[in-house]
């Protein structure tokens, strides 16, 4: 019965996993459909939608006098803001780069992020290099110089991305909480000069209202952004209690190979021979890191009693 039980538990992160990077893969559709309205206003949008769903919710899961004990807490309050800083700044790379047409430089980004990552953990963590991932830095290094050299220019917008998330990645690691609490914390005192930015943009005709080419479709369409950022982090949450940590990290290789596809096929993105191989190459370094991640967890499994 308690192996029924567990087969299911794992079973349903699984799945909520695997929905969550899909969602994600195929948003990089939903930020071009939302052209013409600036990048700028989606993002103050977003910000203020995603601070204001993930405190309803976490409030409804958790109730007041749980959800209060942070304000009790102002270093924890305060760091956790700093990390919702940075997030927030990796979101609003991200959607400007897509509007822009960066569809392919941001799954570069995202493909190199774990690596960046792990990267952190060893040089702040004093977390192991292994063999397998010093292969796969050498080797997402070698992408990197080979698209450096294709274009003539750093890939700031995929350096930018992994940066900001391994950096958020490394601040939160302090922080043992619900992912919904987490998210509301980190979210939800940049909600409040968010909204007052978008009162602002809206009052003054700067906004996305009466904008021309913006109806009231597009309008509510862009008033999803807050619940379809809110669900795959939710879903990223029910997945990391319930399957395996190299899982989650395999599986998220899933959203960036979905965004590279459509920024290709759907999107219209220029994607070249040069392009094709660096992103061989990065994936080579993935397959290495995978496999060494795979082994660390075999070993450690077989040194516990």
């Amino acid at each position: 019965m308690i192996e029924e039980r567990k087969t299911s538990e794992y079973t349903k992160g699984l799945l909520t996993c695997l929905g969550c990077q899909t969602l994600w893969g195929v948003l990089v559709l939903y930020w071009d459909m939302l052209n013409p309205i600036p990048s700028s206003t989606v993002i103050y949008y977003r910000v203020f939608l995603v601070g204001l769903i993930s405190t309803v919710c976490a409030l409804a899961m958790y109730g007041w006098k749980e959800y209060r004990k942070i304000f009790k807490d102002r270093k924890a309050l305060w760091g956790l803001t700093l990390t919702g800083t940075i997030i927030t700044c990796n979101w609003s790379l991200y959607i400007w780069a897509v509007k822009a047409g960066f569809v392919i430089q941001t799954c570069v980004g995202y493909f190199i992020e774990p690596l960046v990552v792990a990267a952190f953990g060893i040089i702040f963590f004093r977390e192991k290099l292994s063999s397998f991932k010093l292969i796969s830095f050498a080797l997402a290094l070698a992408g990197l110089i080979v698209i450096l050299i294709h274009f003539g220019e750093v890939p700031s917008i995929a350096l930018g991305l992994a940066i900001t998330f391994a950096t958020y990645a490394a601040l939160q690691k302090k922080y043992d909480m619900p992912s919904m609490l987490m998210l509301s914390y980190e979210t939800v005192l940049l909600a409040i000069p968010a909204l007052a930015i978008v009162i602002y943009l809206e009052v003054t005709g700067q906004g996305a209202i009466g904008m021309d080419g913006v109806g009231v479709g597009k309008y509510l369409l862009m008033l999803c952004c807050g619940p379809l950022t809110a669900l795959p982090l939710f879903l990223f949450g029910v997945a990391a209690t319930r399957i395996e940590l190299i899982m989650l990290g395999i599986l998220e290789y899933i959203s960036p190979s979905i965004s590279l596809l459509l920024g290709i096929f759907v999107l219209r993105e220029a994607f070249d021979g040069v392009q094709f191989i660096s992103f061989v190459i990065v994936w080579i370094g993935l397959v290495f890191f995978t496999a060494g991640e795979i082994k660390n967890k075999k070993t450690d499994t077989q040194l516990k009693p």
